[in-house]
């Protein structure tokens, strides 16, 4: 074990006591390095003795006195340095098993450490920690974590789960709760599993533990075509994305008279789904729960409003431009459409792609492939430029189906710019 040194910032105590890259650390304070929280926790005295291997083999302790909480100027290859932990869940809604074949191998890991959840927001089960992950996370005061819910109810979760050892999670939530560990929960929905009375106690439940349960999402469960020998699931209907959002608005009321705050809110999808206006930027408060699509469209149409007011009316020179989009985003998009074609001399063609690669049921733009691009828009006039929306891409340069943005570009014949953002779209419609 131990972590491999990328770099030392020159003049950095590190650097004054001779440590450079290519060195490894394999312990601090006596304590062996598993991982960047390790190590900042224990960098953080002010007596530090690293136990280092040089490069040619030889292994040093070195003993440091410094300031408390001064930077010792190492930087590593990596923030996890025994590895990824591995879920061992088989969840029934998981997109990672229904994926299709011989794509690239980092799509297809499952990862559940809690360590990730700390240090960028990854949801975890709580399933497959030891009593020593348990106590890393007492002794190092991990706040907040991001939690997969899904269910309080111990049989209900251990179905979805498909683990007898995910039942109560309300166990490990209280203990978190009782270590003053601060957390956000999500719930996968699967109609007919765990929404009604289920979902009604999950929400009970949840509740009970504010104000260290901050936030709780609730997101659509999603399915592809490539759900061979998997579990029977079925998508939402638009009526009961309705009558989802009717319930979550009273839970919301409830909430905000309890607790001073809405505490649960929906993924983005249920509205557009039921085709109802998205909530006010306001009312997702300190918007927790970003990555699960929970009032994104919001901080969309409220970056666009702010930004549309620079734009020129009319344009200085006619031009064309092409929008792509999915079935979903084409609803966040027509009030700000709308508004662009006002704009003398500017064309604005708008295209719904249909996801051919994971299937009818996946509407929103951040699946989008590139196949689906070139089959939706090849031989069409696009104009000066397409625009795509950024999230469908990986590295902002790269699609889920390892096409590059210049190979897309090269066979539709059109400049393709991805935007991410209200006020983007605006500067990229300026800029053209």
């Amino acid at each position: 074990m131990g972590a491999d040194i990328a770099g030392v910032r020159q003049g950095s105590i590190a650097w004054e006591v001779g440590i450079r890259p290519g060195d490894k650390l394999l312990a601090i304070n006596d304590h062996p390095l598993t991982d960047l929280l390790v190590y900042r926790f224990y960098e953080a005295d002010s007596e530090v003795a690293l136990d280092v291997r040089k490069q040619n083999g030889e292994e040093l302790i070195i003993e440091i006195e410094k300031d408390q909480y001064e930077d010792l100027g190492l930087e590593f290859t990596r923030e996890l340095f025994d590895g990824t932990r591995r879920c061992r869940n088989r969840c029934q809604f998981c997109f990672v098993d229904q994926m299709p074949a011989n794509m690239r191998p980092t799509l297809y890991i499952k990862d559940d450490d809690f360590r990730l959840s700390f240090l960028y927001g990854n949801f975890v089960t709580l399933t497959n920690l030891a009593d020593a992950d348990w106590e890393t996370i007492r002794a190092l005061h991990l706040s907040p974590l991001y939690v997969s819910v899904h269910a309080t109810d111990p049989e209900v979760r251990r179905e979805l789960m498909t683990n007898p050892a995910s039942g109560d999670i309300m166990i490990n939530l209280r203990r978190l709760a009782s270590w003053n560990i601060d957390f956000h929960s999500q719930i996968v929905l699967c109609p007919g599993i765990n929404d009604g009375a289920i979902l009604v106690r999950t929400l009970e439940d949840l509740s009970s533990l504010w104000p260290r349960a901050k936030s709780v999402a609730i997101v659509p469960v999603g399915l592809t075509q490539f759900r061979e020998g998997l579990s029977a699931l079925r998508s939402f209907t638009p009526r009961e994305a309705r009558e989802l959002v009717g319930e979550i608005s009273r839970w919301q009321q409830r909430f905000s008279k309890e607790l001073g705050t809405r505490f649960v809110w929906l993924a983005d999808e249920f509205y557009l789904l039921a085709d109802l206006p998205l909530p006010e930027y306001e009312t997702y408060e300190s918007f927790w729960q970003l990555e699960n699509g929970v009032g994104l469209s919001a901080i969309f149409l409220r970056d666009f409003e702010e930004a549309v007011e620079e734009l020129p009316t009319p344009s200085p020179e006619r031009r064309h431009i092409s929008l792509a989009t999915s079935k979903l985003g084409e609803k966040v998009l027509r009030q700000p459409l709308a508004r662009l074609r006002e704009i003398e001399n500017l064309t604005i063609d708008l295209h719904v792609i249909p996801n051919g690669f994971f299937g009818s049921e996946i509407t929103v733009s951040g699946l989008i492939t590139a196949g689906d691009l070139i089959d939706t828009l090849k031989g069409r006039r696009l104009g000066d430029a397409l625009l795509i929306p950024g999230n469908c891409l990986r590295d902002g340069n790269t699609f889920l189906d390892d096409y590059v943005l210049e190979e897309v570009s090269a066979i539709l014949q059109v400049p393709i710019i991805p935007v991410s953002g209200g006020r983007e779209l605006v500067e990229r419609v300026t800029q053209i």
